[in-house]
């Protein structure tokens, strides 16, 4: 069940067409994300890097960089603290590699997922104290870490904090700040930069610039520059919204990556197949993004990071291979296990639960995010995946919007060892036996209808097929990057003919032949079950109209869909193609 909803914002169309020289259609695209002043739409068709905010206006910036500075002239060592993450490693390199170019003695550590947890530890500050380290510098971390910072602090360490996490709470309820020297992070209540929506790796890329303003070099333009391809990949597999400066990191990192020299990035573009690929996010959020995360999932995150940083070809050749197989391995992993809490939950009475709570035992604890994700898209539910760690278990969830789940999750707070994140996903650990215990609570306690658990079909344009064009399909090509907060356009046209339908791809989904009232036709494309696909025909038309389509004859099934147009080029051949997002058959 799906409840299709057509997006009707007003605006004053003809003026946008006349002043941003757009179509019909891509105005109301616009207009339907907000996007109603003449230069706030000219400022979203053309982010410029000039657009960008001043990075002295985060609060501490100019404190970190003196800080910074004199530790680099006195010959003081500096260790940067990343996280297991994209984003962490990331922002990883781009602090080393800022410093190392200003002539700093930097080292960098990384947490080990499972042995470690997230963040800035006390083993990690004590390895710090034992090598004789002055400064730690954290990155993608440490806005939460008061203990481990008054650690570094009782050993007369000096630390920074960039993070872009949410702040520590007293029992009050009131903020906390860790007793750090200098705390980047657009969060912080006194802060007023004007875009808090930077991910980590940003926030570190911020400092970066601010501590070349200090002292340029002839290349330094150059070097921030192509630094913006990093925070972009950073950007996307965070999930962060494509707005404002993020919009402008992905739009112009994407063309920076085209050209890029980083010969970890080249090889693993070479490895995944990506290379002479037209870069979208699509590709930085599940293909790179991916293998670089799987070495923090399965091995250590210091295997992504060396990639990035390696220099010599044959090294990057070998490290990207080994990130792509372990990437494999990961998806492989993670289809098992999305397999095994499907079956758990259809033969049980979770599938009845409003809020899924799912022990996989044996489940790697590195996918348990991922998994959770998958079962939550499936049934549009809020997920929880448990499965066992050391002496606890421990897990990952994933939310809809209409659930705050780690308010949620706050109000049990005495059954958990840990718990952590934000309104859409969270992080915990719990005794096993209090598994029975959370569940019941929260199903018991929540306030979300059967109402509230029918996804929500957003829809741009009604749009016949007739208008669908390349030109139009060049034109929609203007909003990229599509991503969280600035998603695809939403087309959508109903009663149309299905001609034909065959699996395609391994049974990755169904291409079929659609025409309209007018009998104009076009090719389409499925990808979802394609056996459900069909029983849905079957269901609603008969077995022989499924037969008659099946065996390539015409048929009287109609469909209603919502789609994406593009361009389909495959053996030098170029075709208008719709991908259909979403399905109803009518009678």
């Amino acid at each position: 069940m799906e409840n299709w909803v057509l997006i009707n914002k007003r605006a004053d169309f003809e003026q946008i067409m006349k002043e941003c020289g757009v179509s019909a259609v891509l105005a109301r695209c616009l207009a339907n994300k907000g996007l109603t002043g003449i230069e706030q739409i000219k400022g979203y068709l053309n982010p410029s890097l000039e657009g960008q905010h001043d990075p002295f206006m985060l609060a501490d910036m100019q404190k970190a960089c003196d800080l910074i500075w004199n530790k680099i002239k006195e010959g003081k060592s500096i260790r940067i603290i990343g996280d297991y993450d994209v984003d962490g490693v990331v922002a990883t390199y781009i602090l080393y590699r800022t410093l190392l170019r200003l002539g700093a003695r930097v080292s960098y550590d990384i947490p080990d997922r499972i042995n470690d947890g997230y963040g800035i530890n006390v083993r990690i500050v004590e390895a710090a104290y034992n090598d004789q380290i002055d400064t730690i510098l954290t990155c993608d971390n440490g806005i939460a870490a008061i203990e481990q910072i008054e650690k570094a602090k009782q050993y007369n360490m000096t630390v920074i904090v960039t993070d872009h996490h949410s702040l520590a709470k007293s029992e009050d309820g009131s903020l906390i700040l860790p007793p750090a020297d200098a705390i980047i992070n657009p969060q912080r209540p006194d802060c007023s930069y004007p875009f808090k929506g930077l991910c980590g790796a940003a926030v570190a890329y911020k400092l970066s610039m601010a501590l070349l303003k200090k002292q340029p070099d002839t290349d330094a333009d150059d070097f921030i520059r192509e630094l913006v391809s990093f925070v972009a990949i950073a950007t996307v597999c965070d999930v962060m919204d494509l707005v404002g400066e993020n919009r402008i990191f992905v739009r112009h990192g994407l063309e920076l990556l085209k050209a890029t020299k980083n010969r970890g990035l080249l090889a693993l573009m070479d490895a995944a197949g990506l290379a002479g690929a037209r870069l979208t996010s699509f590709h930085l959020g599940y293909i790179i993004g991916p293998c670089l995360n799987a070495s923090g999932r399965l091995d250590t995150a210091k295997m992504g990071l060396g990639l990035l940083l390696e220099e010599k070809a044959d090294e990057a050749a070998r490290l990207a291979a080994e990130l792509v197989e372990l990437n494999n391995k990961r998806k492989s992993m993670t289809q098992k296990n999305v397999e095994k809490a499907l079956a758990l939950i259809e033969g049980s009475s979770l599938k009845d639960d409003k809020i899924l709570v799912v022990y996989l035992e044996d489940c790697h604890e590195s996918i348990a995010g991922i998994i959770a994700g998958r079962i939550r898209e499936k049934y549009n539910r809020p997920t929880i995946i448990l499965t066992d760690a050391h002496d606890c278990v421990k897990g990952s969830g994933r939310s809809i919007e209409q659930y705050n789940m780690i308010e949620e999750l706050q109000k049990h707070r005495h059954l958990f060892l840990k718990l952590g994140g934000h309104p859409m996903a969270a992080g915990m650990s719990l005794q096993k036996e209090n598994i029975e215990q959370l569940r019941s609570l929260l199903n018991g306690t929540t306030s979300l209808t059967e109402q509230m658990l029918i996804p929500k079909v957003a829809i741009d344009v009604h749009l016949p097929i007739a208008y669908v064009s390349e030109a139009l399909v060049k034109e929609l090509e203007i909003m990229e990057p599509f991503g969280k907060g600035n998603e695809r356009p939403l087309f959508a046209e109903k009663n149309l003919k299905i001609r034909s339908a065959i699996i395609v791809g391994n049974n990755a989904g169904v291409k079929l032949r659609l025409s309209d009232i007018n009998g104009r036709s076009i090719e389409a494309v499925y990808f979802g079950d394609p056996a459900l696909f069909f029983k849905r025909i079957e269901d609603c038309f008969g077995a022989e109209e499924l037969r008659r389509l099946q065996t390539g004859r015409s048929s009287n099934a109609t469909i209603s869909i919502t789609y994406y147009p593009n361009v389909n080029e495959y053996n030098g051949f170029r075709n208008l193609q719709l991908n259909i997002q979403n399905y109803k058959f009518q009678l």
